[in-house]
């Protein structure tokens, strides 16, 4: 007998056991790949609608202490469904308590007649709405603790009478760690929202009160406010270079906020790029000459326009500038680069400073990542300047990279298209 002649022997729904093992194969592979739950329940609605039988699927998980039953995700194959997402009904006094007490599966073979025996169902009564005739409803449980429901419908009666139940089960299992991964991501997510709330609250008030000591503390120096004897000198000039160190903190924090709540916005315009760097130059030739450096500019006179925000670049430049001269010794060189490389234009900071071990190069775009280097001047580092740059060259679509010996000095070079689609500046979310 062919395979088709076995097919069309077999009854609706059953499915052999290697079929069983291959859909939990898939489910649980896309499972263990994903966080979010619609996503992997539209993967497992269309996974099994080949094999199973069923028009609707409907995932709703217990909240409120066990008062009630939220839809969580449903999808069907009627035009309007009844039931959807956000959907709540109390559990108290509903014949789900029953399917938790037992854990085990129920199938109703004839939703019309179970609604006329029970009136007061909502949810019996939307599902029948819907156009549903017969349900197999089984409990999730997750590390012993059942968490929710999944819901298989169809429309016709009896779809469920000979089924194998196992296989829902199981099907049913692996779904359950999913939502549990899902809540646990998704708080994580509401925590990190907090967090960047909160740091972005706290910034700002620190930044108002430090600025207006900065300013006195300027005022004073400057001797708008009366003579300054010069024992009263050093301790003010201390308070101004650390308000100072303060602020340039206060500053990359505000940055983080920004980019970790995705709120990061870019004003892009057409630079003239070579007009751009030789400015770019001449500042950071001022802050080396302090430690003897040389800062020199290698550019081509036809450098391309690039559209970019000229404050975020600057920023992420300046901020490979300072690291050379901050890890470089005296009388030493630092090249600032750019060149054309096919639809990008390629912009590096090259030093000749202590070089950074190759172990320790993957923590140089972290938050808070250091490395064993120290600066040659006794500067300080956040460790927050090469993960800011890192994100604000993303977002302009290009990368960032380092290229270091120790011993022999570091390179730094990051890229930059030379077009953009319209919209193109996103947030980190979607970097």
């Amino acid at each position: 007998m062919g395979s088709e002649a076995r097919d069309q022997e077999r009854p609706a729904g059953a499915v052999t056991r290697e079929e069983e093992l291959e859909i939990l194969l898939h489910i649980t592979e896309k499972i263990n790949a994903g966080l979010m739950l619609e996503e992997v329940m539209n993967f497992t609605y269309d996974a099994l609608k080949q094999t199973l039988p069923y028009d609707r699927i409907g995932f709703s998980l217990i909240e409120n202490d066990g008062k009630e039953l939220r839809a969580r995700w449903a999808r069907s194959e009627a035009s309007e469904m009844k039931i959807a997402k956000d959907y709540v009904a109390p559990m108290q006094g509903s014949s789900l308590e029953g399917i938790l007490r037992t854990g085990q599966p129920r199938i109703l073979n004839d939703l019309a007649a179970y609604l006329k025996d029970h009136p007061s169902s909502d949810a019996t009564k939307r599902i029948v709405e819907e156009g549903m005739r017969s349900s197999l409803t089984c409990p999730l449980i997750a590390l012993g603790k059942p968490i929710g429901f999944i819901f298989f419908s169809s429309t016709k009666p009896n779809t469920y009478r000979d089924v194998h139940v196992r296989l829902f089960q199981e099907i049913a299992g692996q779904l359950a760690m999913t939502a549990e991964k899902s809540r646990l991501y998704e708080q994580l997510v509401e925590l990190n929202d907090v967090k960047n709330k909160f740091l972005g609250i706290a910034v700002h008030d620190l930044r108002s009160p430090l600025g207006v000591i900065k300013g006195y503390a300027d005022l004073m120096a400057e001797g708008v406010l009366g003579e300054i004897s010069p024992v009263q000198r050093e301790p003010l000039q201390a308070i101004i270079r650390h308000c100072r160190k303060m602020m340039g903190l206060i500053n990359d924090l505000l940055d983080v906020s920004t980019i970790e709540s995705g709120h990061l916005e870019l004003r892009f315009r057409d630079i003239d790029l070579r007009d751009y760097l030789q400015e770019i130059h001449r500042s950071s030739s001022l802050l080396a000459q302090a430690k003897s450096i040389e800062v020199v500019l290698e550019v081509p006179s036809d450098l391309p326009a690039v559209p970019i925000d000229p404050d975020r670049i600057d920023q992420v430049i300046n901020n490979l500038i300072t690291n050379a001269i901050k890890f470089s010794n005296p009388r030493t060189r630092i090249v600032l680069k750019a060149a054309r490389a096919g639809e990008v234009v390629a912009i590096s900071v090259e030093d000749q400073g202590q070089g950074i071990p190759a172990a320790e190069l993957s923590q140089l775009f972290t938050f808070f990542g250091k490395t064993t280097v120290r600066s040659t001047g006794g500067e300080p580092s956040t460790g927050l300047g090469l993960a800011i740059a890192k994100r604000m060259v993303e977002a302009h679509q290009g990368t960032i990279r380092a290229e270091s010996q120790a011993g022999k000095g570091s390179t730094f070079t990051f890229t930059l298209p030379i077009s953009r689609e319209t919209g193109a500046a996103r947030g980190p979310d979607q970097l």
